[in-house]
Protein backbone atom coordinates (compact mmCIF):
# COMPACT_ATOMS: atom_id res chain seq x y z
CA UNK A 1 0.00 0.00 0.00
CA UNK A 2 1.06 3.66 -0.81
CA UNK A 3 0.15 6.53 0.25
CA UNK A 4 -0.33 9.51 -3.18
CA UNK A 5 -2.00 12.42 -3.85
CA UNK A 6 -4.05 12.13 -0.55
CA UNK A 7 -5.18 8.44 -1.05
CA UNK A 8 -3.68 4.85 -0.47
CA UNK A 9 -2.55 2.54 -3.07
CA UNK A 10 -2.29 -0.85 -4.05
CA UNK A 11 0.78 -1.73 -6.02
CA UNK A 12 1.91 -4.83 -7.76
CA UNK A 13 6.10 -4.06 -7.59
CA UNK A 14 9.07 -5.82 -8.61
CA UNK A 15 12.37 -5.60 -9.94
CA UNK A 16 15.82 -3.85 -8.30
CA UNK A 17 14.82 -0.33 -5.90
CA UNK A 18 17.51 1.02 -8.00
CA UNK A 19 16.17 0.52 -11.61
CA UNK A 20 14.64 2.86 -13.87
CA UNK A 21 11.00 3.17 -12.85
CA UNK A 22 8.32 2.30 -15.12
CA UNK A 23 4.80 2.41 -14.18
CA UNK A 24 1.73 0.94 -15.72
CA UNK A 25 -1.49 1.70 -15.72
CA UNK A 26 -4.83 -0.32 -16.30
CA UNK A 27 -7.98 0.72 -18.04
CA UNK A 28 -11.45 -0.62 -17.19
CA UNK A 29 -12.47 -3.15 -15.72
CA UNK A 30 -9.46 -4.44 -14.56
CA UNK A 31 -6.48 -3.84 -11.86
CA UNK A 32 -2.79 -3.97 -11.61
CA UNK A 33 -3.31 -7.76 -12.47
CA UNK A 34 -3.28 -7.07 -15.98
CA UNK A 35 0.34 -6.10 -16.27
CA UNK A 36 1.81 -9.09 -14.10
CA UNK A 37 3.49 -10.16 -17.07
CA UNK A 38 5.31 -7.31 -18.16
CA UNK A 39 6.20 -6.57 -14.35
CA UNK A 40 7.84 -9.26 -14.34
CA UNK A 41 9.50 -9.03 -17.83
CA UNK A 42 10.79 -5.53 -16.41
CA UNK A 43 11.98 -6.78 -13.06
CA UNK A 44 13.56 -8.84 -15.07
CA UNK A 45 15.70 -6.72 -17.69
CA UNK A 46 16.60 -4.49 -14.06
CA UNK A 47 13.53 -2.47 -14.14
CA UNK A 48 12.05 -1.38 -10.80
CA UNK A 49 8.05 -1.88 -11.80
CA UNK A 50 5.14 -0.43 -10.81
CA UNK A 51 1.80 -1.56 -11.49
CA UNK A 52 -0.85 0.65 -8.78
CA UNK A 53 -4.57 -0.39 -8.99
CA UNK A 54 -5.83 3.32 -10.04
CA UNK A 55 -8.74 4.91 -7.44
CA UNK A 56 -11.25 2.96 -7.50
CA UNK A 57 -10.43 -0.46 -8.32
CA UNK A 58 -9.00 -3.04 -6.45
CA UNK A 59 -7.59 -2.27 -2.78
CA UNK A 60 -6.70 1.06 -3.77
CA UNK A 61 -9.14 4.11 -2.21
CA UNK A 62 -12.40 4.65 -3.76
CA UNK A 63 -13.98 8.67 -3.61
CA UNK A 64 -17.68 8.45 -3.69
CA UNK A 65 -18.08 11.98 -6.45
CA UNK A 66 -18.25 11.34 -9.54
CA UNK A 67 -15.86 14.85 -10.01
CA UNK A 68 -12.94 12.46 -8.04
CA UNK A 69 -12.33 11.06 -11.38
CA UNK A 70 -11.64 14.04 -13.36
CA UNK A 71 -8.62 13.63 -15.71
CA UNK A 72 -6.21 16.35 -13.53
CA UNK A 73 -7.04 14.24 -10.74
CA UNK A 74 -6.22 10.70 -12.08
CA UNK A 75 -3.06 12.57 -13.46
CA UNK A 76 -1.98 13.39 -9.93
CA UNK A 77 -2.65 9.96 -8.80
CA UNK A 78 0.42 9.25 -11.14
CA UNK A 79 2.82 12.14 -10.07
CA UNK A 80 2.22 11.23 -6.39
CA UNK A 81 3.12 7.48 -6.76
CA UNK A 82 6.15 8.31 -8.73
CA UNK A 83 7.15 10.53 -5.73
CA UNK A 84 6.18 7.78 -3.17
CA UNK A 85 8.83 5.67 -4.76
CA UNK A 86 11.14 8.39 -4.46
CA UNK A 87 11.52 9.17 -7.91
CA UNK A 88 11.51 12.65 -9.89
CA UNK A 89 10.40 10.83 -13.35
CA UNK A 90 10.00 7.37 -14.62
CA UNK A 91 8.69 5.70 -17.81
CA UNK A 92 5.15 5.37 -17.77
CA UNK A 93 3.19 2.59 -19.56
CA UNK A 94 -0.87 2.81 -19.89
CA UNK A 95 -4.01 0.77 -21.52
CA UNK A 96 -7.47 1.85 -22.26
CA UNK A 97 -8.29 4.02 -18.98
CA UNK A 98 -4.82 3.80 -18.17
CA UNK A 99 -3.90 4.66 -21.84
CA UNK A 100 -5.62 8.40 -21.77
CA UNK A 101 -4.36 8.93 -17.88
CA UNK A 102 -0.78 8.36 -19.58
CA UNK A 103 -1.05 10.84 -22.69
CA UNK A 104 -2.66 13.63 -20.07
CA UNK A 105 0.55 12.73 -17.71
CA UNK A 106 3.06 12.77 -20.37
CA UNK A 107 1.48 16.44 -21.45
CA UNK A 108 0.77 18.14 -17.93
CA UNK A 109 4.02 16.67 -16.86
CA UNK A 110 6.96 16.42 -19.22
CA UNK A 111 9.78 16.80 -17.07
CA UNK A 112 8.71 13.44 -14.96
CA UNK A 113 8.02 11.59 -18.05
CA UNK A 114 11.23 9.56 -19.38
CA UNK A 115 9.03 7.77 -22.29
CA UNK A 116 5.21 6.99 -22.93
CA UNK A 117 4.02 3.56 -23.94
CA UNK A 118 0.30 3.53 -24.73
CA UNK A 119 -1.75 0.14 -25.70
CA UNK A 120 -4.56 0.75 -27.99
CA UNK A 121 -5.46 4.36 -27.10
CA UNK A 122 -3.98 6.54 -29.59
CA UNK A 123 -3.25 10.40 -29.04
CA UNK A 124 -6.60 12.21 -26.94
CA UNK A 125 -6.94 14.70 -30.06
CA UNK A 126 -6.74 11.32 -32.89
CA UNK A 127 -9.45 9.90 -30.78
CA UNK A 128 -11.85 12.25 -29.94
CA UNK A 129 -11.74 13.39 -34.11
CA UNK A 130 -11.88 9.70 -34.99
CA UNK A 131 -14.88 9.57 -32.95
CA UNK A 132 -16.83 12.77 -33.89
CA UNK A 133 -16.10 11.81 -38.26
CA UNK A 134 -15.89 7.73 -38.28
CA UNK A 135 -18.81 5.75 -38.28
CA UNK A 136 -16.33 2.81 -38.03
CA UNK A 137 -15.44 4.97 -34.57
CA UNK A 138 -18.57 5.70 -33.63
CA UNK A 139 -20.09 2.20 -33.95
CA UNK A 140 -17.38 1.31 -32.01
CA UNK A 141 -17.58 3.53 -28.91
CA UNK A 142 -21.37 2.91 -28.53
CA UNK A 143 -20.79 1.41 -25.33
CA UNK A 144 -20.21 4.54 -23.91
CA UNK A 145 -23.61 5.58 -24.01
CA UNK A 146 -24.80 3.54 -21.62
CA UNK A 147 -21.95 3.84 -19.41
CA UNK A 148 -22.96 7.55 -18.93
CA UNK A 149 -25.97 6.05 -17.75
CA UNK A 150 -26.08 6.56 -13.82
CA UNK A 151 -27.81 3.65 -11.89
CA UNK A 152 -29.13 1.76 -15.80
CA UNK A 153 -25.27 1.04 -16.69
CA UNK A 154 -24.82 -0.91 -12.99
CA UNK A 155 -28.12 -2.62 -13.40
CA UNK A 156 -27.27 -3.89 -16.95
CA UNK A 157 -23.56 -4.46 -16.11
CA UNK A 158 -24.17 -6.54 -12.56
CA UNK A 159 -27.33 -8.56 -13.41
CA UNK A 160 -26.98 -12.14 -13.29
CA UNK A 161 -23.22 -11.94 -11.27
CA UNK A 162 -21.97 -9.70 -13.37
CA UNK A 163 -22.24 -11.99 -16.63
CA UNK A 164 -21.85 -8.91 -18.77
CA UNK A 165 -19.20 -7.33 -17.66
CA UNK A 166 -17.29 -10.52 -17.66
CA UNK A 167 -18.24 -11.15 -21.43
CA UNK A 168 -16.31 -8.32 -22.03
CA UNK A 169 -13.19 -10.00 -21.41
CA UNK A 170 -14.55 -12.13 -24.60
CA UNK A 171 -14.95 -10.25 -27.89
CA UNK A 172 -12.24 -10.03 -30.51
CA UNK A 173 -9.99 -12.88 -32.07
CA UNK A 174 -8.84 -14.07 -29.23
CA UNK A 175 -11.82 -15.02 -26.43
CA UNK A 176 -9.79 -17.12 -24.19
CA UNK A 177 -6.49 -15.12 -24.02
CA UNK A 178 -7.79 -13.20 -20.43
CA UNK A 179 -7.49 -16.38 -18.00
CA UNK A 180 -11.20 -17.11 -16.28
CA UNK A 181 -9.16 -16.13 -12.68
CA UNK A 182 -8.20 -13.12 -13.82
CA UNK A 183 -11.60 -12.08 -15.10
CA UNK A 184 -13.58 -13.65 -11.96
CA UNK A 185 -10.66 -11.58 -9.23
CA UNK A 186 -12.00 -8.47 -11.39
CA UNK A 187 -15.68 -9.06 -11.37
CA UNK A 188 -15.47 -9.68 -7.78
CA UNK A 189 -13.04 -6.08 -7.26
CA UNK A 190 -15.86 -4.25 -9.01
CA UNK A 191 -19.11 -6.32 -7.23
CA UNK A 192 -18.11 -4.77 -4.05
CA UNK A 193 -20.34 -1.89 -2.78
CA UNK A 194 -20.05 1.10 -4.80
CA UNK A 195 -16.89 0.23 -6.82
CA UNK A 196 -18.66 -0.97 -10.23
CA UNK A 197 -19.48 2.87 -9.83
CA UNK A 198 -16.20 4.14 -9.30
CA UNK A 199 -15.51 2.53 -12.63
CA UNK A 200 -17.87 4.28 -14.38
CA UNK A 201 -16.85 6.93 -13.07
CA UNK A 202 -13.81 7.60 -15.29
CA UNK A 203 -16.07 7.78 -18.19
CA UNK A 204 -19.06 10.25 -16.51
CA UNK A 205 -16.11 12.70 -15.52
CA UNK A 206 -14.62 12.37 -17.95
CA UNK A 207 -16.72 12.07 -21.42
CA UNK A 208 -19.80 13.24 -20.24
CA UNK A 209 -21.84 16.60 -22.26
CA UNK A 210 -20.33 19.75 -20.99
CA UNK A 211 -17.21 17.70 -19.15
CA UNK A 212 -15.72 15.61 -21.80
CA UNK A 213 -11.82 16.03 -22.81
CA UNK A 214 -12.52 16.36 -26.17
CA UNK A 215 -12.59 20.16 -26.20
CA UNK A 216 -8.57 20.29 -24.67
CA UNK A 217 -7.37 17.35 -26.35
CA UNK A 218 -5.75 19.05 -29.13
CA UNK A 219 -3.83 20.41 -26.35
CA UNK A 220 -1.92 17.93 -25.32
CA UNK A 221 1.52 17.85 -26.36
CA UNK A 222 4.21 15.19 -25.74
CA UNK A 223 7.89 15.76 -25.77
CA UNK A 224 8.94 12.28 -24.10
CA UNK A 225 9.57 9.42 -26.78
CA UNK A 226 6.61 7.49 -27.42
CA UNK A 227 5.42 4.26 -28.72
CA UNK A 228 1.54 3.32 -29.55
CA UNK A 229 0.88 -0.24 -29.48
CA UNK A 230 -2.26 -1.00 -31.46
CA UNK A 231 -4.40 -4.32 -32.30
CA UNK A 232 -5.77 -4.14 -35.77
CA UNK A 233 -8.43 -6.55 -34.25
CA UNK A 234 -9.32 -4.33 -31.36
CA UNK A 235 -13.07 -4.09 -31.09
CA UNK A 236 -13.41 -0.65 -29.66
CA UNK A 237 -10.91 1.11 -30.74
CA UNK A 238 -10.32 1.26 -34.43
CA UNK A 239 -7.58 1.88 -37.23
CA UNK A 240 -8.17 5.51 -37.87
CA UNK A 241 -7.41 6.65 -34.63
CA UNK A 242 -4.18 4.89 -34.23
CA UNK A 243 -2.99 5.71 -37.93
CA UNK A 244 -3.50 9.72 -37.20
CA UNK A 245 -1.72 9.93 -33.93
CA UNK A 246 1.08 10.33 -35.74
CA UNK A 247 -0.75 13.97 -37.02
CA UNK A 248 -0.49 15.29 -33.15
CA UNK A 249 3.12 14.13 -32.68
CA UNK A 250 6.17 16.03 -33.09
CA UNK A 251 9.23 14.33 -31.20
CA UNK A 252 10.32 10.22 -31.30
CA UNK A 253 7.29 8.41 -32.33
CA UNK A 254 6.62 4.78 -33.61
CA UNK A 255 3.23 2.92 -34.09
CA UNK A 256 3.56 -0.62 -33.37
CA UNK A 257 0.70 -2.62 -35.00
CA UNK A 258 0.15 -6.20 -33.33
CA UNK A 259 -1.45 -8.06 -36.29
CA UNK A 260 -4.32 -10.17 -35.42
CA UNK A 261 -4.78 -8.79 -31.66
CA UNK A 262 -8.12 -7.26 -29.90
CA UNK A 263 -8.28 -4.99 -27.15
CA UNK A 264 -6.74 -7.02 -23.74
CA UNK A 265 -3.04 -7.03 -25.50
CA UNK A 266 -0.76 -7.20 -22.40
CA UNK A 267 -2.73 -11.11 -21.97
CA UNK A 268 -3.06 -11.26 -25.95
CA UNK A 269 0.54 -10.97 -26.82
CA UNK A 270 2.48 -10.29 -23.22
CA UNK A 271 5.54 -11.52 -24.90
CA UNK A 272 5.47 -8.66 -27.66
CA UNK A 273 4.30 -5.76 -25.08
CA UNK A 274 7.01 -7.03 -22.60
CA UNK A 275 9.91 -6.81 -25.16
CA UNK A 276 8.72 -3.41 -25.98
CA UNK A 277 8.59 -2.03 -22.76
CA UNK A 278 11.61 -3.36 -21.69
CA UNK A 279 13.26 -2.05 -25.25
CA UNK A 280 11.56 1.01 -23.96
CA UNK A 281 13.41 1.30 -20.43
CA UNK A 282 16.93 0.03 -21.30
CA UNK A 283 16.83 2.27 -25.04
Amino acid sequence: MVQANGLRFRTLVDGPPGGEMAILLHGFPEGAESWTRQVAALAGAGALAVAPDMRGYGMSDAPPRVEDYEIDRLVEDVAGLIKAFGRDSAHVAGHDWGAIVAWFFASAHPEMTKSLTVLSVGHPAAVSAATATDDDQRTRSEYIGLFLQEGKAESVLGEDDFRRLRAMFKPGPNPGAVPRAVIETFARSVSRPGRLTAALNYYRANLARGRGWSGIARNIKVSAPTVLVWGDQDPALGRLQAETTAEHMTGDYRLEVLEGAGHWLQFERPGEVGRTLVNVVTE
